[in-house]
């Protein structure tokens, strides 16, 4: 009771002087490590402290003995989330996983189903420590000072959005999750890319439903490098300016930092032509960029799922992938060819196949839903992974400068040769809904 009460005052004292960015939490049951916060089974996210967990029924303490911090970890037989109150930035989480007598398999993911770490296995009696870096953003525009000076206009779908939430929430997954400690400290120099673009890029909170976006930290270095998607679903370039979502982005972007952007499918949708204002904003978006000393990388919209009587896929966005071809060669950004590289991806799936990679589910799959689920332009867990790594190799055949910053975790890929379905791995979240999200 009495270290609880220490950690307390301290954490009072930081909203006093400034709010709290450093985090040591010993999960398990009652022995602490010293300096580090007590996290069990029965400890709710409570808003007065700032952080525990959103559901407490299933969690489990279970403690080996040995250690205080590594002979004790949390653990549930469902997905747990633990969410911390922490002002908005770039944080390194060290994460301790495994059991001292016996095995564990976890998957983490932050804030809307962000792939962090996946599949991450210990053998009997093995800890192990797990690095990644995550970004936390709210809806505030910030001057260089930190005062506000604007707020982003946010759908009202976006409101129950975990990234929007003032906290961060990290998922904790699999089939034998046991987490012993959770360490959170803030990250002042990693590069940051921040990706803008549509339902195809956004971090997408509910299953079935997933982007390439959410799934590209998972191939990066942590500490090195890390992803900030802004992206939002049924955003045209013009929308993204008006809500005021690039605004953000321009007051907190650093010389170094990276600027994705992949705009398309709704402008084509709302009736516009490249030169009805799409080709003048790409260009105002670059001289943007390179003035404030960021980098800005175009990436080409991915194809819809719509083929011809001979298997091959139809462009059916007009011509805005050529004009975001034509005004990287003008102005010299660098490219990522989605387009491209997504039509030899569809069509080497084929038709029937390439379905996997799409929502295309049978009636009652998900809650309330009644009706079969067949898009042909949104993707599920498997098709936004298989879109993440066509990302990934195109900064590393092109040499890009981030090419140095690509993890382990991507080995190779041939779009001519798709995964197996079957070998992808993705524990569903709690979270579900068969609701389409905003454009097409």
């Amino acid at each position: 009771m009495k270290k609880e009460l220490a950690f307390l005052v301290i954490f009072f004292c930081s909203f006093y002087f400034g709010q709290q960015t450093s985090f040591k939490f010993d999960f398990g049951r009652d022995r602490v490590e010293k300096g580090f916060i007590p996290i069990t089974s029965t400890s709710k996210f409570d808003k007065k402290i700032g952080y525990g967990f959103m559901d407490i029924s299933g969690l489990k303490s279970v403690d080996r003995g040995g250690n205080a911090l590594t002979g004790d970890f949390i653990t549930s037989d469902k997905p747990f989330y633990f969410s911390v109150a922490i002002p908005e930035g770039n944080y390194d989480i060290q994460l301790n996983l495994g059991d001292t007598k016996g095995i564990s398999e976890t998957t983490v993911r932050v804030e809307n189903r962000r792939l962090m770490l996946s599949d991450i296995e210990t053998k009997q009696g093995e800890i192990i420590e797990k690095q990644t870096t995550v970004h936390v953003k709210d809806s505030i525009i910030r001057n260089q000072n930190g005062e506000k000076i604007g707020m982003i206009k946010l759908k009202p779908r976006e409101t129950k959005y975990l990234h929007w939430d003032n906290l961060l929430t990290i998922e904790f997954n699999d089939k034998a999750p046991k987490v012993c400690a959770v360490t959170i400290q803030p990250n002042k120099k990693a590069k940051t890319i921040y990706l803008t673009g549509d339902s195809t890029v956004v971090d997408a909170q509910y299953e079935p439903w997933a982007s390439w976006g959410q799934m590209l930290p998972y191939f990066f270095v942590p500490n090195e490098v890390v992803i900030a998607n802004y992206s939002e679903s049924g955003e045209t370039l013009k929308a993204f300016e008006d809500r005021h979502r690039i605004d953000k982005i321009w007051n907190k972007i650093k010389p170094g930092d990276y600027l994705f952007i992949q705009f398309g499918h709704n402008d084509q949708k709302a009736g516009n032509s490249v030169k009805s204002g799409y080709r003048k904003r790409l260009k105002e978006w670059i001289q943007k960029a390179k003035q404030l000393g960021a980098i800005p990388v175009f990436v080409t919209s991915m194809n819809r799922r719509v083929f011809d009587d001979n298997n091959q896929i139809v462009n059916t966005l007009d011509d805005f992938p050529d004009a975001m071809r034509e005004i990287s060669r003008e102005e010299n950004v660098y490219l990522i060819d989605l387009n491209m590289v997504s039509k030899t991806l569809f069509e080497a799936m084929g038709p029937e196949n390439s379905k996997k990679a799409f929502v295309y589910y049978p009636a009652n799959s998900y809650p309330n839903q009644k009706q079969i689920l067949a898009d042909d332009t949104h993707f599920n867990p498997y098709g936004a992974y298989e879109l993440a790594k066509c990302v990934v190799k195109s900064i590393v055949d092109q040499k890009l400068p981030l090419s140095k910053y690509i993890s382990k975790n991507y080995k190779s890929f041939d779009p001519n040769k798709p995964d197996a379905v079957e070998d992808f791995h993705w524990p569903e979240s709690i979270y579900m809904e068969s609701l389409k999200p905003d454009g097409n």
